[in-house]
Parts: structure tokens; C-alpha cells; sequence
């Protein structure tokens, strides 16, 4: 019975606890992340840096990733998460990015049409 009763105890904690989680803020995303770009798990870190330098009211947000300017830049929080998508450039083409904010980190794809690779990158900020 102490048992039964422990574990209705623990369950009701736990939905109140869900229900009252801090809702998501993309403005979390502002500030400047170091981006770690290594080709592979076994790769010496390659380090870049994503800029956020505005996020908008209408789940748009600004910046620099790699020195380039963001452009179509994206926030969806639909779905329990802050996940944002946006594209830069160079001389070979666009580079598509999405990323999902997992607590303080940033794990991320770069699909590269120009360049035809797919990567993943991870970013804390500094």
C-alpha cells in the first residue's frame, strides 16, 4: 500500500512539474554560439561562429553563420523544442541549416547543394 501511495505521490509531482515548465523562449537563441563544424566524430574540432543578433515577433530571427549573412531564417517551437532553419551562401551556392536547441546546446545539418555534402555541427554558446 506505501507503495501505491509513493508512486501516486511521485506521478502527480511529476505532472505538475510538466505543467509548470518555462515555456519556450527563442529569444535564447541571441548571443554568439561557437559552432563546431569537424567533418568527423574522430576530427580535431573545426570551430566557426553562428551570431544571433535579433530574434522577430513573427519566428524570424538575424544573424551571421561561418561570416556569412542568414537569410530565410526560421523558429518553430510547435513541437517541445526551439528548432530553427535558415540559409547562407558563397561562391559554390546555398547552404540549407536546420538545428534544434537541446538545453544549452545547438545540434545542427548543413546540406550543401553546391558542394553536395550533408554535415552535422553542434554550437555552445560562448
Amino acid at each position: 500500500m506505501r507503495y501505491l501511495i509513493a508512486l501516486i505521490f511521485i506521478t502527480f509531482v511529476a505532472m505538475v512539474q510538466a505543467e509548470t515548465a518555462a515555456p519556450l523562449q527563442p529569444t535564447q537563441l541571441l548571443g554568439t554560439w561557437q559552432v563546431d563544424l569537424r567533418p568527423t566524430p574522430d576530427a580535431k574540432p573545426y570551430l566557426q561562429q553562428f551570431v544571433v543578433t535579433k530574434v522577430n515577433p513573427d519566428h524570424s530571427f538575424e544573424g551571421t553563420f561561418y561570416g556569412a549573412p542568414i537569410s530565410q531564417a526560421r523558429i518553430n517551437k510547435d513541437w517541445g523544442a526551439i528548432r530553427i532553419a535558415f540559409v547562407t551562401a558563397d561562391q559554390s551556392g546555398p547552404y540549407n541549416h536546420s538545428a534544434v536547441l537541446q538545453g544549452t546546446k545547438l545540434e545542427g545539418l548543413t546540406n550543401s547543394t553546391g558542394r553536395d555534402f550533408l554535415s552535422y555541427w553542434s554550437a555552445a554558446k560562448q
